[in-house]
């Protein structure tokens, strides 16, 4: 089946796509309700499937981990994170482009509700925030080239290059704690940028 195009250019999705994005959804949603309910590591790939109402193997076509269930794929948590970071001037400041990585990051959450069942299980669950640090280890490293190439014209060398990366992330997963801790009160970029305004200072 072929895509539309509507009036403004853009290609409509095909009903294929929405059945998938459908698919997706209903996977999600009940992939956190069983990890809420009954635990992240006592909850099956097999139980997510089958009250979902897809196999196993439909399942794992959409999601190639059951950590990806909650923190999302490395390779479309990298592809955002650059993606926003390319989409910024060339005269936006290091942290300024690091913000805009982690927004695109937070705009894969549907609702604060959602965000919260997922940072919760994120921090709270043993496994899922080995995978979580290990999963941001390797994003700051991909970072890292786009940030020296913007840095590098006003003298900023690799080493000062990976600490501004380094405490923008540290900055970015202690406005999540405090976020948690207050319920998911206020937003996590809001506190992000009254972290780093204290760090900076």
């Amino acid at each position: 089946m072929t895509q539309g195009t509507q009036g403004n250019g853009e290609t409509t999705p095909t009903l294929w796509d929405r059945t998938r994005q459908l698919a997706v959804q209903e996977i999600l949603r009940t992939a956190l309700r069983l990890f809420t309910q009954q635990g992240y590591d006592e909850t099956t790939i097999a139980q997510i499937a089958r009250e979902a109402g897809v196999s196993q193997r439909t399942l794992f076509r959409y999601f190639g981990t059951k950590e990806d269930l909650v923190g999302g794929s490395q390779e479309r948590f990298v592809a955002l994170m650059t993606e926003a970071v390319h989409k910024q001037p060339a005269d936006a400041s290091a942290w300024t482009v690091l913000r805009a990585a982690f927004e695109a990051v937070l705009s894969l959450h549907t609702t604060p509700e959602e965000a919260l069942e997922r940072f919760r299980l994120l921090h709270h669950t043993d496994s899922l925030r080995a995978a979580y640090l290990g999963k941001r280890a390797r994003s700051q490293e991909a970072l890292m080239p786009l940030l020296e190439a913007r840095l590098a014209p006003v003298g900023t060398d690799r080493g000062q290059a990976r600490a501004i990366v380094a405490t923008a992330f540290a900055c970015f997963d202690a406005a999540t704690v405090t976020w948690l801790e207050g319920n998911g009160q206020g937003t996590i970029l809001a506190l992000y940028d009254q972290g780093l305004s204290g760090v900076r200072s």
